[in-house]
């Protein structure tokens, strides 16, 4: 089993950053892509970033130029630097890491941008 746990989420004012965190844990040999995902209630859960173990990125349209996602593969880490944030980005976060066939999901890290 990998364990995935998100941190640094929180409450910022619009146009202010913030810099999100993952780290997988456990049975690890090895990890794939890893992402960045976020859902509002009642919606779908909506690609944010990816990064493949070669470093390879993808983003949504809606946080190109935004944001940038980066990873360390000997801490097995994924991270997720937010800046210009907009009130449009408030909602809850999760991480994704995927290890062969299998998807690993965090609890998700609440991220509420409002002056």
């Amino acid at each position: 089993q990998v364990h995935v746990v998100e941190s640094g989420g929180g409450l910022v004012q619009p146009g202010g950053s913030l810099r999100l965190s993952c780290a997988a844990s456990g049975r690890i040999f090895s990890i794939g892509t890893m992402g960045w995902y976020r859902q509002a209630p009642g919606n779908q859960r909506d690609l944010v970033a990816t990064i493949t173990s070669r470093g390879s990125t993808n983003y949504a349209d809606s946080v190109k130029g935004r944001f940038t996602i980066s990873r360390d593969n000997a801490k097995n880490t994924v991270y997720l630097q937010m800046n210009s944030l907009k009130p449009e980005d408030t909602t809850i976060y999760y991480c994704n890491v995927r290890q062969t066939i299998y998807s690993y999901w965090g609890q998700g890290t609440q991220v509420t941008v409002s002056s």
